[in-house]
């Protein structure tokens, strides 16, 4: 019975339980569904959210749909307060979802409430790391990432041609520390040089705000990113005011944070934010629906918030009214809970007040937005046109818009001090502050670089090619640089070099080579000189007991011999019966031809000739033997002013495997140079600081080879012609360039100014004055030898004249006459030969010229026809 009467009972509590939990869960359903939201309400980001969110509220109530509940928390923008928050919410308010906060600090104080009690949390902060995501699921991105506007900003730099700026963002700020890296990489992408940053506390105060700005204003560059939250953005702007940073050439870029909020304070904008460029997030401000909420948040925010200026919505307001909506789709005709609540928050997707709300799968964040207002503050805020990922810049945004990388299809800027062009965006040197230019005090090579010092050791005049080249450099440029050389009494380039990265120097000029370890000290110019590494050895002298006989070959020699004997010969037999001094015993006979053959290249004996054969054969080869004496006197001279190399001259592989000693320029590069990439020992290597110390030391056998830059060998072997020749290939290193600070917006001004030297010739007149070589020829491998290929055709005409002499000769003996008529003959015979010739040439070219003449005319027949 009582075990009955305990079965009764447990049914009927069980039933009261289950009737009990269907009553909850039905007044639930009657009271609505509970939201939640946690915003800071003393910010002006804060106030424009409470009005939006409740605005939402009420359209969602006019569609009849299920009722929301919105329960509102103030954060006071601080991480504990918003914790706090979140489990009052959670806890006393049983609120299904929470919408916000808006700082990444107090975001990640709620994740972890949020992932504890399966609540989704509807993030309204402008990023959250992929991280914070994955670490807690229930977190969500419910505005867009404004990571793609670190892209647009960047296509500004880019589009101005800004090479350096700086980077201003707020250390305790997570999120601007999160997004700033996108920044430098964006940047970089741009092919920005050098990027500063600067970090600012929230709460700076004015001295350091002071002293952070002089520390700027002290810069080169003008160009600044300002990352930060608004408050402190305007009290750095008013600073900067005071200290003359809104003036020309200085260029200021403002991200969302401060842009998207510029519009609630005037008085701020026309006193101290003159000519900001300002990127924020798009939204599509127009069309029925935004002006009818427009108007009711306008009436509303005023009434909420009487003391604040202005009561134009925003994109933090938009934002917020389509967090709402997200739950209000994500809910609506049911009770989901956890986390088919928050599978059903990713699939939501419509077209809201700020766009396309649409989640990215696995992320857990709203789609980034691709769009961005680029916006000029002024006196009054004027948009000036957009940025699209993917597209550029465009003045409009439909399907006809017109899109380019550059600015200029936007809207004129006006920058500070209203100048309608594009800001330069770095400062010029002064007269009172001129730029110092370091100088090497002691370059080896007077004709780059020469400083001369007065008797107290003061640099008094800088001279050579590499100073002239810049001072020419310098008057192409569109502007005018004040500057002083200074000299820098060190050997070493590299010490030089980091003279300008502490800021010693604003630039250095002289025989500097381009390398690319040195680019972590400073940045360079295009080189003005050939580049490239040369190796020097001495010439190897060869034989020069036997130079004369060298500009012919040996069978050059032996047939001159021959063709001069054999002429001597024709002479001797035809004048022999005239002349009584050429008869006599066969000896003195042989002498006598032999005397006439070889006496005829030196002397002319045309008067003492008897027969007009033998002068006929004097004549022409006397013509031969001209053109052969100055060839030889040409090649021999040739021979003996440039040394022959011989085939075994030593290259590298001979000077690593002999151990051989080599030479380098003092305070060069090359020391590492031929350590680290040919392989010489290090104590195998010397330097040596003239020109004059290293033919000392080719002279006392203390290196075999020395290895200079191009312009340099050019130089040494130019004095040293005769002694030493360069040897194996050109090593490619970079040549002497102009070295400045890294990412200097100077540099391609520069850059173009240099290039127009070299293109008018500025810059080969200059080398031919300064550094041209002397007149010494280059040296050859190949032998200059001349053999008798090169004379064929005179010796076919000295031994054909000669030989026609002869059988003359042998065929008129008994007829005297005859001979002179056969000459006659001959001649006349030539003539007409030739005449005829020009005849058929003559008829050949009329013949052609009345084709060309009668093509035209059958062409004009055919068109009237």
């Amino acid at each position: 019975m009582n075990k009955f009467n305990h079965m009764i009972f447990s049914f009927f509590a069980l039933t009261f339980l289950f009737m009990l939990k269907k009553t909850a869960a039905e007044g639930v359903q009657a009271k609505g569904i509970n939201i939640g939201a946690i915003i800071d309400m003393s910010s002006r980001i804060g106030k424009e959210q409470r009005v939006a969110m409740e605005i939402a509220m009420e359209d969602f109530y006019g569609t009849g749909n299920q009722t929301l509940v919105l329960h509102i928390r103030d954060s006071q923008r601080d991480p504990v307060c918003a914790a706090v928050a979140a489990m009052d919410l959670i806890n006393n308010q049983q609120v299904q979802a929470i919408l916000g906060p808006q700082t990444w600090e107090e975001a990640l104080s709620v994740a972890e409430i949020s992932s504890q009690t399966q609540v989704p949390i509807l993030s309204l902060s402008d990023t959250t790391p992929k991280w914070a995501t994955e670490r807690w699921p229930y977190l969500l991105q419910a505005s867009p990432s404004k990571l793609e506007q670190m892209k647009a900003i960047a296509a500004i730099v880019q589009s101005g041609n800004w090479h350096q700026f700086t980077v201003i963002y707020e250390g305790t700020d997570s999120a601007a520390i999160a997004v700033t890296p996108y920044l430098f990489n964006a940047l970089r992408d741009a092919g920005v040089g050098v990027i500063q940053g600067l970090i600012l506390p929230t709460f700076a105060s004015a001295i350091t705000l002071s002293e952070e700005l002089e520390k700027l204003k002290s810069e080169q560059s003008r160009v600044f990113v300002v990352h930060l939250s608004f408050p402190l953005a305007v009290r750095l702007f008013e600073k900067a005011k005071k200290m003359k940073m809104m003036e020309k050439d200085y260029v200021w870029i403002t991200t969302n944070p401060v842009t998207s909020l510029v519009h609630s304070n005037a008085s701020i904008i026309s006193s101290s934010m003159q000519g900001i460029i300002g990127v924020k997030s798009y939204f599509p401000e127009r069309g029925h629906l935004f002006h009818e909420i427009r108007q009711r948040f306008r009436r509303k925010f005023s009434i909420e918030n009487p003391k604040d200026d202005n009561n134009e919505p925003g994109i933090y307001a938009a934002e917020a009214y389509d967090a709402v909506w997200t739950m209000a789709v994500a809910v609506n005709g049911s009770n989901r809970v956890g986390q088919e609540l928050l599978e059903t928050i990713l699939q939501v997707d419509f077209h809201g007040l700020s766009g396309k709300v649409q989640f990215v799968k696995f992320i857990n964040e709203r789609a980034p937005a691709n769009r961005f207002h680029i916006n000029i503050i002024g006196k009054s805020y004027k948009e000036i046109g957009f940025w699209s990922k993917g597209l550029g810049f465009s003045k409009t945004i439909h399907e006809n818009s017109i899109y380019s990388s550059c600015m200029t299809v936007l809207e004129q800027a006006l920058w500070p001090e209203g100048r309608w062009h594009t800001s330069r965006g770095w400062t010029l040197a002064t007269s009172a502050n001129p730029w110092r230019i370091g100088v090497p005090g002691e370059s080896g090579y007077r004709e780059f670089v020469h400083v001369e010092y007065d008797h107290l050791g003061n640099s008094v005049a800088f001279s050579g090619f590499a100073i002239e080249v810049f001072k020419e450099t310098i008057r192409r440029l569109p502007f005018i640089l004040p500057y002083e050389f200074i000299a820098f009494k060190n050997t070493s380039y590299d010490e030089l070099l980091k003279q300008i990265l502490l800021k010693k120097y604003d630039a250095v000029v002289g025989d500097v080579v381009i390398l690319a370890s040195r680019y972590q000290l400073a940045e360079f110019t295009k080189p003005y000189t050939e580049t490239g590494l040369m190796l020097i050895v001495p010439a190897q002298s060869g034989n020069r007991e036997l130079s004369f006989i060298r500009p012919f070959t040996k069978s050059m020699w032996v047939l001159i011999a021959v063709i001069t004997v054999y002429n001597g010969f024709i002479i001797w037999l035809i004048e022999r019966n005239h002349c009584p001094s050429l008869k006599g015993s066969m000896l003195h006979q042989i002498g006598i031809m032999l005397w006439l053959a070889f006496n005829t290249l030196f002397s002319l004996h045309g008067g003492k000739m008897h027969s007009n054969l033998s002068r006929m054969s004097m004549v022409v080869w006397l013509f031969v033997a001209l053109v052969i004496t100055e060839t030889y006197t040409a090649n021999l001279s040739s021979m003996l002013t440039v040394q022959k190399l011989d085939g075994a001259a030593p290259n590298v592989e001979a000077l690593l495997n002999s151990n051989a000693v080599v030479g380098y320029c003092t305070g060069s590069y090359l020391q590492n140079y031929l350590v680290d990439v040919l392989r010489f020992k290090t104590q195998n290597i010397r330097n040596y600081t003239t020109q004059e110390a290293y033919a000392q030391a080719f002279k006392n056998k203390e290196i075999a080879a020395v290895f200079l830059e191009v312009p340099l060998a050019k130089l040494f072997l130019a004095k040293y012609c005769r002694r030493f020749v360069s040897v194996g290939p050109t090593y490619k290193v970079g040549g002497f360039g102009f070295a400045f600070p890294r990412g200097s917006p100077l540099l391609p001004s520069i850059d173009e100014a240099l290039l127009k030297v070299s293109e008018n010739g500025t810059l080969l007149e200059l080398e031919n004055r300064l550094i041209k070589p002397g007149n010494c020829p280059d040296v050859e491998d190949e032998k200059h030898s001349l053999s008798p290929s090169s004379f064929g055709t005179l010796f076919i005409i000295t031994t054909g004249t000669s030989t026609i002499s002869l059988a003359i000769y042998i065929f008129s003996r008994g007829n005297p006459m005859l001979g002179y008529t056969t000459i006659w003959r001959l001649m006349l015979a030539a003539i007409r030969f030739w005449v005829c010739q020009r005849q058929i040439t003559r008829r050949s070219s009329n013949a052609e010229n009345s084709v060309n003449n009668l093509a035209p005319q059958a062409s004009g027949m055919q068109s009237l026809v």
